[in-house]
């Protein structure tokens, strides 16, 4: 592993306190960076993302994908936590710690916002970040694509129904723009350049592409801590504003990440998976696509509404989160 690599979290603390810093002190920059978005979804970030991601795409072996077909329990578990387990054990969580446990410092109202932020959440498994949390365990490059790009058609059918379900409405608005252009800009550009790439590079010799991807990890990196740099500067007056509020949120996301994760890890255990397979498999079932919710919850709730904060929330923990959860990959790889 090279430097960034073997010091991923320090980098990543550090990011985090210079987002916050510097979001204090020139929270200018910041709101206009912020501006820069079409339907919801950040340029940006959406930049970095590319960052990262690149070089996972560029690796991605097309003739491969089809064999991923004669092993679909991975993709199995993977539907069945993100659609049948997660969203339901989300909104048991945010009904158990604020209707029960946190009643005496939350007021009903708020606390059924922040049920609600909470749910959009369990209802939006991730698209873009798992290729990063797949790249840092070694995951296997075809499995990881066909296992988000499942997602992404069930998510197309399966998101406004389930979200209208538990939350209990029947009008859920869904911006179809921002999971389109989201999946567009977080998944299919990226894997077309990689596509590109990829052909190029074999045209030269038979290692260019392992070469050119190793020279590409550091920027990979260097991509993610500036994506963190910017999520927490866009919250930093939150963060500092309401910081009890943020870690009430934040406990039940945190249980339910790492609950989901074992019982992903146990799915896969039971089935047997390859590590490679099992490795993002879980990853896949913990991270949330947090553009989505933080979208949807503004347009049915409002910008400054609980459950806004809490898909807000959502983003300020996954990063470190998960890369706890990638140690833990990383610690159960089978030696030898």
């Amino acid at each position: 592993m090279g430097l960034f690599e073997r010091f991923l979290s320090l980098w990543v603390a550090l990011g985090i306190l210079a987002g916050v810093g510097l979001g204090l002190a020139v929270p200018g920059l910041f709101q206009a960076v912020a501006t820069l978005e079409l339907a919801h979804v950040n340029l940006v970030v959406a930049v970095f993302i590319w960052v990262m991601i690149y070089p996972m795409m560029i690796q991605i072996d097309w003739t491969a994908i089809k064999s991923v077909g004669q092993k679909p329990q991975g993709l199995m578990l993977t539907l069945v936590v993100n659609w049948l387990i997660k969203p339901f054990t989300m909104a048991a969580l945010g009904v158990l710690f604020f209707q029960y446990l946190f009643a005496l410092w939350v007021d009903p109202q708020s606390a059924s916002e922040y049920i609600a932020g909470m749910i959009l959440l369990g209802v939006a498994p991730c698209t873009a970040m798992v290729f990063v949390w797949s790249q840092l365990v070694k995951g296997d490059a075809n499995y990881t694509l066909v296992q988000v790009s499942v997602n992404d058609i069930v998510m197309v059918f399966a998101f406004a129904p389930l979200a209208a379900f538990l939350l209990g409405v029947t009008n859920v608005t869904v911006p179809w723009q921002t999971l389109v252009l989201s999946t567009i800009l977080y998944v299919v550009l990226p894997l077309a350049a990689g596509i590109v790439t990829r052909h190029l590079l074999q045209q030269k010799s038979a290692h260019a592409v392992a070469d050119f991807v190793a020279r590409l990890k550091p920027w990979s990196v260097v991509g993610l801590i500036a994506t963190v740099v910017l999520l927490f500067g866009f919250q930093a007056g939150t963060i500092v504003n309401k910081p009890l509020v943020i870690v009430l949120i934040a406990i039940p996301l945190i249980l339910q990440t790492y609950g989901i994760f074992f019982i992903t890890w146990a799915g896969a255990r039971w089935l047997k998976l390859p590590h490679n397979v099992a490795g993002p498999a879980c990853l896949i079932g913990t991270s949330n696509f947090f553009e989505l919710a933080v979208a949807v919850a503004i347009s049915l709730f409002g910008l400054n509404s609980g459950a806004a904060l809490a898909t807000v929330v959502g983003v300020l923990v996954e990063v470190p989160v998960m890369l706890s959860l990638v140690a833990i990959v990383n610690a159960w790889r089978p030696r030898g």
